[in-house]
């Protein structure tokens, strides 16, 4: 046996197993850790195997890969990296993590408050009192414009892992518990509605305070009130124990028939599985036919909130038509359905945001000096809500791209660094 390990050296290394290969892919998912300390160590390993790879060719055709595809400069730069992380405590990587995570989820949104705000100064809008009408037109427009881009992000695939992508949720076992709790998208929507409402009621004489309350007052406190019973009805609707609670009544039957050919009767209906809660949309289709109707100081004025009222009715329409298409065909696969109202739902929401934010005072009274109508502010919204839909397509496309490429480079490479 001596002899032939010596005349053959490459015996022992293609025998053994390679530190990244350390018996434990039995493991459940539960059982393995998470944790930046293991993730460290695993490219510490990760890096130790590839400069082996790189001292032994022999190594690098049994995996399959040459030696071409590991080019020296990359694999400095990883060794570079890992120095550096060696040389920074774990606690303090940890936060870094943490910070990494949170502009990245924030980043998006904290674009989008300085573009508006450099839209606001260049314009020399919102001076004086005016800032509070619009402040209101752009946080509450803007709202709508980002639920828009959302929808339309749920409609091509994304937060399939929560079953938001109008598929089945996953269960625990291809997903972790945390994502596994998460509520249902109809929920997250009765909540905002909610929590709107329920701060919206003191804000909503801001602009006049210390003077008389006026009708149009009255009728914006009588929005924000109906924002909160509406948003408390959809999150009792999505509750589970609500559920339970009003199916009580019916609970000692169930008992009673266990053993009975009837059993099967008493199994929960295929809708349990998937949300049918129609109040996000019905508050929403509400507040379009109000301000569709809602009495400006100008024509010009009038026209504009027509427009995006009459658009906020056209995506709760399109909400509904998911739901009879959902009802009628309920979700059967973990991939993401993709019911084609949700486009247009997405497509109202957009555009209906970006004509809320420039319905406020300034804007409307700009428009009049210049000589400008409301079809001038219809047509260019149209144009860049379609634009921008294209857009978020093409870069959620882009990123699934990337997901594969690396995954087909990881399987390609064993060595390589995730």
């Amino acid at each position: 046996m001596v002899g032939y390990q010596q005349m053959h050296p490459n015996y022992l290394a293609s025998t053994h197993r390679y530190s990244h290969d350390s018996g434990h892919g039995t493991e459940s998912m539960s059982s393995r850790s998470n944790s930046i300390a293991d993730i460290d160590d695993q490219a510490l390993e990760k890096d130790e195997e590839r400069r082996q790879c790189a001292s032994d060719p022999t190594r690098n055709s049994q995996n399959g890969v040459s030696s071409t595809q590991r080019p020296a400069r990359l694999d400095a730069f990883y060794r570079f990296l890992l120095g550096l992380t060696r040389l920074v405590p774990r606690p303090l990587l940890k936060i870094m993590r943490l910070f990494h995570d949170m502009v990245d989820v924030f980043i998006l949104i904290v674009g989008f408050i300085l573009v508006l705000s450099g839209i606001v100064i260049y314009g020399g809008v919102f001076r004086g009192n005016n800032i509070y009408n619009g402040l209101a037109h752009s946080i509450k427009g803007g709202i709508f414009f980002w639920y828009g881009l959302l929808t339309l992000a749920r409609w091509m695939g994304c937060f399939a892992e929560y079953g938001w992508a109008w598929n089945i949720r996953p269960p625990v076992g291809m997903v972790s518990s945390r994502k596994a709790k998460v509520p249902s998208a109809e929920f997250v929507e009765s909540f905002v509605i909610f929590l709107y409402g329920s701060t919206n009621v003191f804000l909503e004489h801001l602009a006049a305070w210390g003077e008389a309350w006026t009708a149009q007052d009255l009728e914006h406190v009588s929005i924000s009130i109906m924002f909160f019973g509406g948003g408390l009805c959809g999150m009792l609707i999505e509750s589970k124990t609500v559920r339970d609670l009003l199916n009580a009544s019916l609970s000692p039957w169930n008992a009673s028939q266990d053993q009975q050919p009837h059993k099967d009767q008493w199994s929960p209906p295929k809708t349990y599985s998937f949300s049918l809660n129609p109040f996000p949309g019905l508050i929403i289709l509400l507040l379009g036919m109000m301000m569709s109707s809602h009495h400006q100081h100008s024509m010009v004025s009038t026209m504009v909130h027509k427009q995006w009222g009459t658009l906020f009715v056209g995506f709760a329409l399109a909400r509904a038509v998911t739901y009879i298409l959902t009802f009628l065909s309920p979700p059967s696969s973990y991939l993401p359905s993709r019911p084609p109202s949700e486009l247009i739902t997405s497509f109202c929401l957009v555009s209906g945001g970006l004509i809320f934010m420039a319905s406020n005072k300034d804007t409307v009274a700009a428009m009049e000096r210049h000589d400008l109508n409301a079809m001038f502010l219809f047509t260019l919204t149209m144009g860049w809500t379609a634009f921008l839909m294209a857009w978020e397509m093409v870069v959620l496309a882009i990123k699934g791209w990337a997901t594969k490429e690396k995954e087909s480079a990881l399987h390609a490479s064993p060595g390589t660094l995730a």
